[in-house]
This record gives structure tokens, C-alpha cells and sequence, in this order.
């Protein structure tokens, strides 16, 4: 069975309210119904709702007051309800996050196609890809296309800097210099040991080990073009 999509209708005037709930019920929608501006936003965090109508004018907290701090944390379509706007009310309006607006007296069935048009939309908008390589610095952790790649602290100090900075060529010293700064008498050849280690981890990944480039007489490098070989 398809989810019905849930609307948060915010009017205080009952006879509005019940109007356009019978509409929305109606035409297959999931429907709450909130008439006091202090409970919206609380609400909304709780509920997630998939799009809000809200009367501007309503008890202890205004629509925009409400659509302001319900920005702060989502980008659920929010249609502005209102008996009157002027222009320039109305871009203000948007400016602060409103999806559209709609005068009263309106139809129910032009706001619930409204409603639909608007969910269309965002339905339609894709979510970005992940990126095929992660590093999270935080946790220490890395990624290759959601496979996790299990490095040692020093591989992944020496994988982030290079990752960090690709395409560009960095010494033996300079990524030794990166990692071990205080330990003068360590040879530098130490980092071919440690890019050896990294490139078998990421060949038995089943992934390019060119990723981690050798770059003869100079260095290493971080290679962008190997991720989807």
C-alpha cells in the first residue's frame, strides 16, 4: 500500500480548518491540524511532516515567526495561508522560506493541487551521490563507494594528506615530515613501506591501487582519475 503523504494544516479559524481538512482527506492525504502558533515548530521536529499550510495570523506565535525557527532544521514545502499580503510582505515571505502563497478566500481543491504540484517537485529532485571516495578525519575513517578501508593510523594520516590535496606530488620527506615530524633518524624510505601496505589494502578492495600514484623520482600522489577504474 502506497504511504499517504502527511499535511500539518496551522489555521485557527475551525470553520477553515474543517474545510480544507475534507479536501486534503479527500484526495488520499494523511492530515493533522494544529490552531496555536506555540505548538507548531516542536511539532513539526517531532513529526516530519511532507508539506505545511499555516494561516499567518494565528494565536501566541505567527506564521512567520514559525516558518523562520522550522527553517532552522527543515526544508518541508511550507504553502503561507492569509487573508491579505502585500507584495512586498509576500517576498518578504519567501525570502525568509515560503514555498507559495495563498489568499483568502481560496479554493480547497486549487490549494490541495497546489500541495500536489509542490510534492511533484520535490519528489523529483535527486538526491547528490555520494562520493565514490570518504574521509572522515574525525573518526579516522575511510570509504571507497560505502566499503570501509581498514588503515592503520599512520596509513590513514598518509592517505588523508594525500587525498586532501589531489593531484598534487608530495616527497618521501614531506609526507614523512606529515606524520613523524619530531622523529629526525627515520629514513624516509619508511613512506614506501606504508604506501605499499595502503595500495595491497585497497587491490584486495577489488579497487585501483593507482589511487595512491607513484610518481617516479618525485613522490606520491593522490590520482582522482583511478576512483571508477
Amino acid at each position: 500500500m502506497e504511504e499517504k503523504n502527511h499535511i500539518l494544516i496551522v489555521e485557527d479559524d475551525f470553520d477553515i480548518a474543517e474545510q480544507v481538512m475534507l479536501f486534503f482527506k479527500a484526495s488520499g492525504f494523511q492530515i493533522s491540524h494544529i490552531a496555536d502558533g506555540a505548538e507548531v515548530v516542536d511539532w513539526v521536529r517531532a513529526n516530519s511532516p511532507d508539506a505545511i499550510l499555516m494561516d499567518i495570523m494565528l494565536p501566541n506565535q505567527d506564521g512567520v515567526a514559525c516558518m523562520q525557527q522550522i527553517r532552522e532544521f527543515s526544508m518541508v514545502p511550507i504553502v503561507m495561508l492569509t487573508a491579505k499580503v502585500s507584495e512586498a510582505d509576500r517576498l518578504k515571505g519567501l525570502e525568509f522560506g515560503a514555498d507559495d502563497y495563498v489568499c483568502k478566500p481560496f479554493s480547497a481543491a486549487e490549494l490541495v493541487m497546489r500541495i500536489k504540484a509542490i510534492l511533484r517537485r520535490c519528489s523529483t529532485v535527486q538526491a547528490p551521490e555520494k562520493p565514490s571516495i570518504e574521509v572522515n578525519e574525525a573518526q579516522l575513517l575511510v570509504s571507497l563507494k560505502g566499503q570501509s578501508l581498514s588503515l592503520t593510523k599512520v596509513e590513514f594520516d598518509v592517505f588523508a594528506m594525500l587525498y586532501n590535496a589531489p593531484n598534487r606530488v608530495f616527497s618521501r620527506q614531506q609526507i614523512l615530515d606529515h606524520i613523524q615530524p619530531d622523529n629526525f633518524d627515520i629514513s624516509d624510505r619508511v613512506i614506501d613501506s606504508h604506501i605499499k601496505n595502503i595500495r595491497k589494502k585497497i587491490k584486495n578492495m577489488e579497487f585501483s591501487p593507482k589511487i595512491v600514484e607513484s610518481v617516479y623520482g618525485a613522490g606520491y600522489r593522490f590520482n582522482e582519475q583511478h576512483i571508477d577504474s
